[in-house]
This record gives C-alpha cells, sequence and structure tokens, in this order.
C-alpha cells in the first residue's frame, strides 16, 4: 500500500483535505460525489436545517443503503466488515465537519 496523499473533494460547496493512499483515490472521490449527492438531496428538501444535520441525516441514509443491499452469494463481506466500514467513513466525516468551524481547515 502506498504512502497517503491529500485528495481534494467536494461536498456541499465546500472543499476538503482528505489523506488518502492513491490507490483508493478513485473510491474516496466516488464516495465524496455519491455523499454530496445525498447531502444536496437533503438539503434541497428544506426538511433538514444546519450542515451538521444534513451530514449525520445523509449518513444514516447511507448507512440504512448499506445494511438493506442484498448479500451477493460470492462475496465474503460481513456485517461486521460492513460496519467496520461505516465506522470508518463516519470516523472521516466527523473529522470533516469538526475542521468546518476551524480558521485554514
Amino acid at each position: 500500500m502506498s504512502l497517503p496523499n491529500t485528495v481534494t473533494v467536494n461536498i456541499l460547496g465546500r472543499e476538503y483535505q482528505v489523506a488518502c493512499p492513491a490507490e483508493q483515490e478513485p473510491e474516496l472521490t466516488a464516495a465524496a460525489s455519491y455523499l454530496d449527492r445525498q447531502m444536496l438531496n437533503i438539503r434541497d428538501q428544506g426538511k433538514v436545517v444546519g450542515l451538521e444535520r444534513i451530514a449525520v441525516m445523509a449518513a444514516l441514509n447511507v448507512c440504512h443503503e448499506l445494511l438493506r443491499a442484498p448479500a451477493q452469494s460470492s462475496s465474503t463481506t460481513t456485517n461486521e466488515d460492513s460496519c467496520a466500514a461505516v465506522e470508518q467513513l463516519t470516523r472521516k466525516l466527523e473529522t470533516a465537519l469538526n475542521s468546518l468551524g476551524k480558521p485554514g481547515s
């Protein structure tokens, strides 16, 4: 695995710098694009106000989709693996949200 490099992603019109191994950059940008669409949809519905609340709702929706996804017979991914992936994404989301109010972030 290569050393992490910094990737800039855009979510809800804001840029975020994320450390990511080069070989995982396409997946990170795809995930950021998907999250951006989810958050835009929630924001545009006008029922949820505030970036943090929008992010939490989007995270819950994505987790719900992940947990409802049909298990593929050829896949060896377990619920524990899925939960670990969701927890890792949640930590990244929390880090990004925490940097929102900090100057220079």
